[in-house]
């Protein structure tokens, strides 16, 4: 090796070393030159402060040491023969890349510093003669430097590894609340249709104290339903719609019988003065189920006109909400072919006439012109349902329509799924009684189209 300025002797030119505060106490230290006196220079100035000391006269042996030895930091000349301290390092740097790399170099070697920067990407280098505290400083600050990168990258695999199992819990927790959320999903459509089925019960039973009227409830709300849909109000008002429907004579519950019995067209006096009171009972009936407030609000106004002459409010105009209109109409259209408003019932055609003339008194036009509109379409065909004998009911089977007896109470519910039990029951009940009863049942092999429950 060419030296500007041999190493002076610690004890000479310096005060013997400070060991560095927190020096790693097992690190390891490979000093590589091919002069032995400054091999034993760099020995004596580090071996009483703890490190474990590797020495190598040439690059090559200290590629071999540091295939036998783990080791943290190496300090190598730079003007070696053969392989000479840029090369070792670019070596070092490619193979052990967490090995800490400084490099002694003389003011003459400044080209091939520069090339062990770069390409070796050593941390460091000490020009010679070199002062024993900077050069214990910078082995200090190497061998920190590498076990902050060690660290860094232990905390990284630790945050990733961390990252990982959160991303499992979180998908695992994901897929539990999916699974929740569907049995939530079917829960709650579970509670809709029985909702509606007791409803369906509830206005079946208000019709036993009409003869003649079953089934009556059930088309007003269906039609109303259908209106809704053709006038473009949002589904929650068509919902309402059905509901208000249903229900909307639930306020004559407390009317005499004889009272009712007579048609509207012939009531008088107090009669009619009590029987404008219903959609007020009707409304303070439901208004404690917060599910019906809607279509409450409906059956109290389902008796408005646009001309001011309705009950039990008396609004007019643009005050009268059109999704009532749309359950009044519905109502005038069923109860003038059942009998409820006139001494004669009257057929379809006249009752079509009927709600025609009363546009823009009873109703709005456009509520009318949807409703003609409506009545013209042609009824889509049941291609989807099956019409059987109890003998050929299976369990599975779905109800397609609602089954009514003939007092209009509703006994299965269009939904209705089909098991064993039930199956049989209705085959001892069919045999016991004689009854000839159809079932329509939703096809299977057909796609059918959604239809309204």
């Amino acid at each position: 090796m060419d030296t500007p300025l041999a190493p002076p002797a610690p004890s000479a030119v310096h005060p013997p070393p400070v060991a560095p505060e927190s020096a790693p106490v097992a690190a390891t230290l490979l000093f590589v030159d091919d002069e032995p006196a400054i091999l034993s220079a760099l020995r004596r100035l580090f071996r009483p402060l703890g490190y474990r000391i590797l020495l190598a006269e040439s690059g090559a042996a200290a590629l071999e040491l540091l295939e036998k030895e783990t080791v943290d930091l190496v300090l190598s000349d730079m003007r070696m023969p053969g392989m000479n301290g840029a090369q070792l390092q670019q070596t070092i740097c490619q193979r052990w890349p967490d090995i800490a790399r400084l490099l002694l170099t003389g003011y003459a070697d400044i080209g091939s510093t520069i090339a062990a920067i770069n390409q070796g990407e050593i941390q460091r280098y000490i020009a010679k003669p070199w002062d024993d505290q900077e050069l214990l400083l910078a082995v200090r600050e190497g061998l920190e430097r590498a076990r902050l990168r060690q660290e860094n990258r232990r905390l990284l695999a630790l945050t990733q590894a961390h990252n990982e199992q959160l991303e499992r819990r979180v998908a695992a927790r994901t897929a539990e609340l999916s699974q929740v959320n569907g049995m939530l999903e079917q829960a709650f459509a579970d509670l809709r249709q029985n909702f509606v089925l007791s409803l369906k019960v509830f206005a079946g039973l208000m019709e036993l104290r009409e003869a003649g009227q079953a089934g009556y409830s059930e088309r007003v709300g269906q039609l109303a339903r259908r209106l809704a849909a053709a006038v473009g109000l949002p589904s929650t008002e068509q919902e309402d719609c059905y509901a208000a429907g249903l229900l909307h004579e639930v306020g004559k519950i407390g009317l005499p019988d004889a009272l009712l019995r007579k048609p509207v067209s012939m009531m008088r006096g107090e009669d009619l003065v009590l029987y404008r009171r219903y959609p007020l009972l009707g409304e303070a009936a439901l208004m404690p189920l917060s599910g019906l407030r809607g279509a409450a609000r409906l059956v109290r106004a389902h008796q408005e006109r646009l001309d001011g002459l309705g009950f039990p409010d008396g609004l007019a105009g643009d005050d009268v909400p059109l999704a009532a209109q749309v359950v009044g109409l519905a109502a005038a259209y069923e109860g003038l072919q059942s009998g409820r408003l006139s001494e004669r019932p009257h057929d379809a055609a006249r009752a079509r006439a009927v709600i025609r003339g009363a546009a823009g008194i009873h109703y709005a036009p456009a509520l009318v012109a949807a409703f003609e509109k409506l009545l013209d379409a042609a009824p889509p065909p049941c291609a989807d349902e099956l019409q059987l004998a109890a003998a050929d009911l299976k369990p599975g089977m779905v109800m397609a329509q609602d089954l009514l007896s003939p007092q209009g109470t509703l006994l299965l519910a269009a939904g209705f799924t089909f098991d064993a039990g039930v199956i049989r029951t209705i085959r001892e009940l069919v045999a016991r009684e004689g009854l000839g009863i159809v079932f329509r049942i939703r096809d299977p092999r057909a796609q059918a189209a959604p239809a309204l429950a």
